[in-house]
């Protein structure tokens, strides 16, 4: 009896052990999982002197990291900004660094924010972001090659000292330093392996809280890893990220619903379809659907027929019947409810009005003012346009609108992989393209003086424009309702006078999210993901 009394208490002691052990296996287990992310955006570059769409901003915005960077709630708070003085005047910024590792152990150093910005101004990269630089002292001489880059507003005062001179006084710096052409580059790595840098993740040494693996330049499937290097790594809770690119909605709804995708991206009818049901999320956003052109194109390179295709297509059936996905009509190629006068609180869009509403009149008067200054009575032009299935579906619809609506005009599409799409725009080789772009700081002047137009800087020579836009910079920077005039008037040279862009419509971010996950921040600025906090629950 006492030997069964102690056999029973070895068997309960022994089980005690045993579920101990896989109690701590599942936590374990549950610690190490791997969050599954789909996406539709391939990575275009990892260098951040060369992105120049939203794929790589979210690479480069979790493999590097800058002064500031995003918190959960889509505020920006100081990264490898340890702490900061600010002169009288609100024009120079003295940062003390944390002492930061690369990922192949080198010291991040105040003197690699150096080498990193006069590089993104430095004419000879032709970084497709160089007029981020504007705000800074001499920033706009310098990416124009009218001053040297060691004029630049930046400077480093000693290993962990840099100190950066604005142009003016600014409100939103901290917005604007978030921003992925603002990271540091390891200027010894960076030499050494020359044009090579950021083509794939082995040319690549980061700073930030993951770095990119598996990632080959092409491919559709890569890694975030934790870095182990990262000063501040206690706080990352997840050791790795797993991406792929999905082409179809229903293909990432389909693998979120067997369990194999954490997070995927929602269109059209996939909204109504799990609006109600768990892990379903929406927010309005400030990215924009928009419309570049070829300026260097016969038809394209006519104000009058860009002004056309900027008229010609109706926004809301778009937006309604086809995307059906929360987007609505954009008129103007700063977004609604994104940035506000400080001193009267009106928002932008509304102040600036609707400038290329969709009128079919008005649309053929244009194009018909065109075929005769051109000389035409029919024309050939191609819509290039990435492969996505939310591309596809906008630029067919571009399509139908324009052969119904301009006579004459025969338009073919073209599309092609994202970063075969980015290299073809930075040679001209497109009449004219559709894409999406997302804004880092809320500002009106980040979409007028970038919203994703491609050769903005160097081919519109509107000098009514130019004179708006030093104004709003510098003469103005203190004078909110005189800046907000400066920059109504430089919308309207750039959307209703020459169309060098035209704006197509305001974006939604619907996604299903995993409930167990947490931590996951979101740009407030488009879709960017970040991924420093995430962990499961």
């Amino acid at each position: 009896m006492r030997k069964r009394n102690l056999l029973g208490v070895v068997v309960v002691a022994g089980l005690a052990v045993i579920l101990a052990a896989c109690s701590s296996q599942q936590s374990s287990s549950s610690k190490d999982q791997v969050m599954k992310v789909g996406t539709s955006a391939n990575i275009g570059s990892a260098n951040s002197l060369k992105y120049s769409d939203t794929g790589s901003v979210e690479a480069i915005q979790n493999v590097f990291e800058g002064l500031y960077r995003f918190n959960q709630k889509g505020q920006p708070v100081k990264a490898l900004a340890k702490s900061v003085s600010v002169n009288k005047d609100k024009t120079v910024y003295t940062y003390t660094l944390q002492h930061g590792k690369w990922s192949n152990g080198q010291d991040v150093k105040a003197s690699d924010f150096v080498y990193a910005w006069q590089q993104l101004g430095n004419p000879k990269t032709a970084s497709p972001n160089s007029q981020r630089l504007d705000p800074f002292k001499n920033g706009y001489a310098v990416r124009n090659g009218k001053k040297p880059v060691s004029d630049l507003g930046i400077k480093a005062l000693g290993k962990y000292k840099l100190q950066i001179t604005l142009a003016s006084p600014i409100t939103y710096l901290p917005e604007i330093l978030t921003g992925a052409p603002f990271m540091p580059i390891n200027e010894a790595y960076a030499k050494k392996v020359g044009n090579k840098y950021g083509i794939d993740s082995a040319h690549l040494v980061s700073n930030g809280p993951y770095v990119l693996k598996k990632w080959h330049g092409t491919n559709d499937t890569w890694e975030y890893v934790k870095n182990n290097q990262y000063w501040d790594k206690k706080d990352v809770k997840q050791n790795k990220i797993d991406v792929q690119v999905v082409k179809s909605v229903a293909t990432g709804a389909n693998l979120f619903e067997t369990k194999k995708l954490d997070y995927t991206q929602l269109s059209n009818e996939y909204v109504s379809r799990y609006q109600n049901k768990s892990g379903f999320h929406v927010s309005k956003s400030p990215s924009i659907g928009y419309m570049g052109f070829n300026t260097k194109r016969k038809v394209t390179g006519n104000r009058h027929a860009r002004l056309a295709l900027a008229l010609a297509f109706d926004k809301k059936a778009l937006t309604k019947q086809v995307m059906k996905d929360g987007s609505t009509p954009l008129n103007g190629i700063v977004p609604a409810n994104f940035a506000y006068n400080t001193k009267t609180g009106t928002d932008f869009r509304k102040y600036s009005g609707s400038l290329v509403p969709y009128n079919v009149k008005k649309a053929q008067a244009e194009w018909k003012t065109a075929k005769k200054q051109l000389g035409i009575k029919k024309a050939n032009i191609q819509l290039l346009a990435a492969d996505t299935p939310e591309a596809k579906q906008v630029v067919e619809y571009l399509q139908a609108e324009y052969q119904k609506n301009l006579p004459g005009l025969n338009v073919t599409i073209h599309q092609v992989p994202l970063k075969q799409r980015l290299q073809m725009t930075s040679v001209y080789n497109f009449d004219f393209v559709y894409g999406t772009w997302a804004p880092d700081y809320a500002d009106p002047i980040n979409f007028i003086g970038d919203g994703g137009a491609y050769h903005l800087n160097t081919d519109y020579k509107n000098k009514t424009y130019l004179k708006d836009m030093a104004n709003a910079r510098g003469k103005y920077a203190t004078e909110p309702v005189k800046r907000f005039a400066a920059l109504k008037d430089a919308e309207k040279q750039l959307v209703q006078r020459d169309a060098f862009t035209a704006p197509v419509f305001q974006g939604s971010n619907a996604y299903l999210l995993n409930s167990k996950i947490k931590g996951l921040a979101v740009s407030p600025y488009g879709t960017t993901l970040f991924y420093r906090d995430v962990q499961f629950k």
